[in-house]
């Protein structure tokens, strides 16, 4: 398997608080962390950072070639509350970084299996020959608009709430996450993004763009479409193909 990651500050912020890092594991599994900052531009770029960092530094240190599933989704836990814990505890003691927080979705993929983490509105999504499903469901305001029936989920694209999230990294000393796993199957790609780009891609974009372009070059294509339907918040996507 392979792993891509591609970040971009976007057309119209100052900042980059998005923050990510992929990797591959002795046995050729691989794992890719995505995370959405929040708290203003030094507050935002500090919770992604030290989050995508301490997640990474979890997964490498704890992952075993021999693991059950279980032990896999125990791992991916852990590592998000760990750095929970680490993000929570700067912004409590660090002047300037208050209330600093970050979105976070995360993935293991190995033996054909997608092992996810997420808690916000960063996304997963499976594509392949069947089509594109998103495997995560936001933790947002308009998300629980949408389950109530109150909004379809395209008007919750322009919804003036969009961007306000339910859960967040680093914002409580503990954070609930939600896991789910998925078959990747031969030829599957697992794409990981940040609101900056599926603000902008629907699920058709996404399909047409993964048909259409090379597994290595799906980063760079995913954030020029993005940026070209408007790109007005930073865009990271990182992808695992087969």
């Amino acid at each position: 398997m392979n792993v891509y990651s591609q970040t971009d500050i976007g057309l119209k912020r100052d900042s980059n608080q998005d923050y990510c890092i992929v990797g591959e594991f002795p046995d050729g599994s691989v794992w890719a962390v995505v995370c959405d900052g929040m708290g203003g531009a030094n507050g935002g770029s500090t919770a992604s950072r030290v989050a995508a960092e301490n997640i990474s530094d979890s997964l490498k240190s704890g992952y075993r070639d021999d693991m059950t599933p279980e032990e896999i989704r125990n791992l991916m836990q852990l590592s998000v509350e760990y750095a929970n814990r680490a993000v929570y505890d700067i912004s409590v003691h660090v002047p300037g970084l208050s209330g600093m927080g970050t979105t976070v979705v995360c993935a293991v993929v190995r033996k054909k299996r997608a092992h996810i983490v997420h808690a916000g509105d960063s996304r997963a999504y499976i594509c392949s020959d069947e089509g594109v499903r998103q495997i995560t469901t936001d933790h947002s305001v308009v998300q629980k608009l949408v389950d109530m029936g109150e909004i379809t989920k395209e008007q919750a694209r322009y919804h003036p709430n969009r961007n306000l999230i339910t859960r967040a990294l680093g914002t409580e000393p503990n954070i609930r996450t939600d896991y789910n796993t998925v078959e990747f199957e031969d030829g599957a790609k697992l794409v990981l993004c940040t609101d900056g780009m599926s603000g902008y891609i629907t699920d058709d974009m996404l399909l047409e763009i993964i048909r259409q372009n090379a597994s290595e070059t799906l980063t760079e294509k995913l954030v020029e479409r993005s940026k070209e339907m408007g790109g007005s918040d930073n865009i990271t996507v990182a992808v695992i193909a087969d």
